[in-house]
């Protein structure tokens, strides 16, 4: 199962798969859900089982971002 984060830009929606990559967490840039409210287009898939590593790596790095699901 997997999860989705939004961002207010494409910079962080970047920033966060390469923070994904780096830390050998499997993560895939997206389309926003249309439905999501997004303020950039681009959405992180990640798996759920890695959400709460990702999570803490996204918080260190100061990035902004929303848990879609």
């Amino acid at each position: 199962m997997s999860g989705i984060l939004t961002f207010d830009t494409t910079h962080h929606a970047l920033f966060a798969e390469e923070i994904a990559r780096e830390n050998n967490i499997g993560a895939e840039i997206i389309p926003a859900p249309s439905d999501s409210r997004a303020k950039c287009d681009l959405a992180l898939e990640f798996m759920l089982t890695e959400k709460d590593r990702l999570l803490e790596l996204l918080d260190l790095a100061d990035l902004s971002y929303s848990v879609y699901r």
